[in-house]
């Protein structure tokens, strides 16, 4: 297996927890609450040890809550490294309201990093030994953290002749794209932002993709459409690729659980269409399981079989 680098440089902690009815200017007593990691490239580590495989997390961590953080990944058995800083990690907090079911996400914006501190990151990413065949950046960038950062780490990818896979959003990704990533992978929402809005049908987004494609931007341009599975567009194909219809419980983590099942795939040398497709067995398992629990394997390798016999 061909070795995988998360960078996150906004982890959290995911505090989850729920109560009977969310109602304003009134205490709420809600039940025990649940801790787990978090971040996107946190949640892809997650993913990809969930589906038996193994990749090593980056990120900045700092005070007691990131303390908290990196006793969360050593209970998980993950290979992680974290990087000095001053500022607090954040906490994330996920309330399920149990009269409705509606879920309320609450994120915040995370520590403000110095330039010596988002420096350091690139730096010991360098460091790395052995050099990643995948390096998979992802999530939010905090305050501090310029906009071209996913952009440099494109440019790191190909200094070590790494595959840079970015799932992220706004000008961040533009800037990404400007410079040449191997994988992008936004919701269809984000996708829409990134082309000023003006794309709607699903034929003007898979067009889209493909000019994304052929412009040498990204190697592969993979859109999540929710339940609706996703669009991919490489060099050989644009093809909508439609998972089974499965319960929802939550929708957190689906989008990490598909990025993990791709580039695990990858790493295992499986063909970009059989990867694409696990991942988004991958990403439908995780809207199976409740809070942030992400996807199960049993439920993954169930999933990927009915999508594939579906080609």
């Amino acid at each position: 297996m061909k070795r995988i680098v998360t960078l996150t440089m906004n982890p959290a902690i995911d505090k989850s927890s729920s109560v009977g009815n969310v109602a304003a200017d009134r205490k709420l007593y809600c039940t025990v609450p649940r801790f787990e990691p978090g971040g996107g490239g946190i949640n892809v580590c997650r993913a990809i040890k969930k589906l038996d495989g193994e990749s090593l997390a980056l990120y900045p961590s700092g005070g007691p809550t990131g303390q908290m953080l990196q006793l969360l990944l050593d209970q998980e058995g993950l290979t992680h490294y974290p990087v000095p800083v001053k500022g607090w990690s954040r906490e994330n907090l996920i309330v399920l309201e149990e009269s409705t079911g509606q879920q309320y996400r609450f994120g915040m914006p995370g520590p403000e990093l110095s330039d010596g501190e988002w420096q350091q990151c690139l730096d010991e990413l360098l460091k790395i030994k052995p050099t990643p065949a995948y390096i998979v950046t992802s999530g939010s960038l905090p305050p501090g953290v310029p906009a071209d950062f996913y952009a440099r780490i494109a440019r790191i990818g190909k200094e070590i002749n790494a595959k840079v896979i970015v799932d992220a959003s706004g000008e961040a990704l533009k800037l990404a794209l400007q410079e040449g990533v191997y994988l992008i992978k936004p919701n269809v929402r984000e996708f829409r932002e990134l082309l000023g809005g003006k794309i709607k049908e699903e034929s003007q987004i898979k067009s889209a993709a493909k000019r994304i494609v052929e412009s040498g931007q990204a190697e592969v341009v993979v859109i999540s459409l929710g339940a609706a599975g996703a669009i991919v567009a490489s060099e050989e194909t644009v093809e909508h690729i439609v998972p089974p219809t499965v319960p929802i419980i939550s929708k957190v983590g689906a989008g990490d659980s598909m990025v993990a099942g791709i580039v695990l795939s990858l790493a295992l040398g499986r063909p970009l269409k059989e990867a694409v497709r696990f991942g988004i067995a991958a990403g439908t398992a995780a809207v199976m399981t409740p809070g942030t629990e992400l996807c199960r394997k049993e439920d993954t390798e169930r999933l990927y079989k009915e999508i594939s016999a579906g080609i």
